[in-house]
């Protein structure tokens, strides 16, 4: 999912002076004193709050509180587990049936049912409806026929869903893929109540789910309140009376106010904090591994970027960047150096492989110099880096980041950071292919898996592929892993995949990203869930 939101931050050598910001906070922050209400800082998201359109962190914190589908991510382990589905089975990988459990409805009351998956399905699938998540669909057949290449759908509906009865439905996909259930808590296979489509533009407004919050009220760039859904059916009831998500333009600001006991919740401390956070919070001070990787991502659709040999240059730009110093010295060891593209948190197992990079993402100045002269030079003699301005204190990583790159060159003038005012801009200026160098970027995984960490954000026209990297080989390679049907196999083809990208360096891998976040004494039962987002459900007010 979630591209490019999580704050990331960089350092070289030579010590950096982080200075905090007062940009503006959020809104009237009266949420720490309402009974039963917890306030915790949020960002508004890129786009509206459909299930099968957000794809970034802040929409999907909401989402993650106001739907659930057929499984959830286990809030410790982040194994996928049953939740309004009974049982999902297969005989051959490739044909499903889907039962599921009766006594679901939405908050509005009408019950939710298969056809509420399937219609869901279609909707996202559908290419006239732009959803940025269509692609998640890919594997169901009849795609192509909804959501074509080219031109106008042949069809608005999935051949591949059959509502079975109300509480069955079957899917058929268009090849063999093992591993498609645990796929299923991703929102972007949500249910929708008939109130979506029938009041679209209301329910945009004040949507709709069948989680245990419901949506109250949303001010863009103000506040969005959620509130507990008393009749919600489903084992994890919130413990709190409901939460107000706050919008901070800067994370300086939001710690100030946790601070000040005027917000209940922060869930990215700022860098310039980091150094103060223990003795500022004690024990309310979280800070765990998470499902997270930081990278810089090369806009592939430039041909400067993406021209003869600039896989060289790319390779350059990565070797000049000292993420051992920037994990100690700005995040006090809350992150570490990455070495691939996926994350620890899946283990061996689970196809993290130590190293795969290679030296590429390795500190290696002398050799940066080298590689970016046989790549053709930076574009122009300087190359920018834009990141978005109101969250996560990304100036500071990115200037430092800029002024490694420049001492490895011996040019102070290499490299500069470039703001965009607003993360919702910033991801508009992504999404048109508007970006003219490397961008910040990040990912949270949707689910603990390694095809989740390669698939989206470097399959050729993936729903996250900011870049538009494209390359048939990595393309064969992960068609293939999908495919296995045992695990070791699956996960050793995804292995290889990831080896293409050390070859083409699409996009440098910096650092993978613990959760942190910190609360105040106000509140308790706070945790983070391996994606790096507060179980809010679970949060009581004292």
């Amino acid at each position: 999912m979630r591209g490019a939101e999580r704050a990331k931050w960089g350092v070289c050598a030579v010590s950096v002076v982080l200075a905090a910001t007062a940009c503006g906070g959020g809104v009237d922050t009266r949420g720490s004193g309402a009974a039963g209400i917890v306030s915790s800082s949020w960002g508004d998201p890129q786009n509206p709050l459909e299930p099968a359109n957000t794809n970034e962190v802040q929409g999907g914190k909401v989402l993650e509180m106001i739907f659930r589908g057929l499984k959830r991510y286990n809030p410790r382990t982040g194994a996928a587990e049953n939740v309004i589905a009974d049982r999902i089975e297969t005989t051959d990988s490739r044909h499903y049936t889907v039962t599921l459990k009766p006594g679901w409805t939405f908050s509005n009351g009408e019950k939710v049912t298969a056809k509420s998956f399937v219609d869901a399905w279609n909707y996202g699938a559908l290419i006239t409806n732009r959803q940025k998540n269509a692609p998640f669909f890919q594997y169901i057949e009849g795609f192509d026929a909804v959501h074509p290449e080219n031109g106008r759908p042949k069809t608005k509906t999935l051949s591949g869903l059959k509502v079975a009865s109300p509480t069955k439905f079957t899917v058929a996909l268009n090849q063999k893929f093992s591993s498609w259930p645990d796929t299923l808590g991703y929102t972007a296979f949500m249910p929708l109540p008939q109130t979506f489509y029938s009041h679209h533009d209301a329910w945009v407004k004040k949507p709709v789910g069948n989680g245990p919050y419901a949506v109250e009220s949303y001010t863009k760039g103000s506040v969005m309140k959620l509130r507990k859904w008393s009749g919600y059916p489903g084992p994890d009831k919130a413990r709190n009376g409901g939460i107000d998500l706050q919008v901070y333009t800067d994370n300086n600001t939001a710690y100030t106010d946790l601070q000040a006991g005027n917000l209940d919740l922060v869930d990215d401390i700022p860098a310039t904090q980091l150094k103060n956070v223990h003795a500022d919070l004690g024990d309310r001070y979280i800070n765990q591994p998470a499902g997270v990787i930081q990278t810089l991502t090369f806009p592939m659709y430039d041909k400067r970027w993406n021209g003869k040999n600039s896989e060289k240059l790319r390779r350059g730009i990565s070797m000049a960047i000292d993420r051992a110093s920037i994990t100690k010295e700005i995040f006090r060891n809350t992150r570490t150096p990455a070495t691939d593209w996926t994350s620890p948190v899946l283990g061996t197992k689970g196809g993290f492989q130590d190293g795969i990079c290679g030296e590429a993402c390795e500190f290696r100045p002398d050799r940066a110099k080298e590689l970016v002269k046989e790549g053709g030079g930076l574009p122009g003699g300087r190359m920018t880096i834009a990141y978005n301005a109101d969250t996560g204190s990304h100036k500071d990583w990115i200037d430092a980041i800029c002024n490694s790159i420049n001492n490895a060159l011996d040019n102070d003038k290499a490299c500069v950071g470039a703001p965009v005012g607003t993360f919702a801009d910033f991801r508009n200026r992504i999404s048109s292919e508007k970006m003219t160098g490397p961008f910040r970027a990040g990912w949270q995984m949707d689910y603990p898996l390694i095809q989740n960490f390669l698939q989206p954000m470097y399959y050729s026209k993936a729903s996250s592929n900011d870049g538009k990297y494209s390359n048939p080989k990595f393309d064969k390679l992960v068609n293939e892993a999908n495919a296995a049907t045992d695990r070791k196999e699956t996960i050793s083809k995804f292995q290889d995949a990831e080896r293409v990208l050390a070859t083409d360096m699409p996009t440098i891998p910096l650092w993978y990203q613990n959760g942190n976040g910190g609360y105040s004494d106000r509140i308790a039962h706070v945790a983070l869930n391996p994606f790096s987002v507060p179980v809010y459900n679970e949060i009581t007010v004292h």
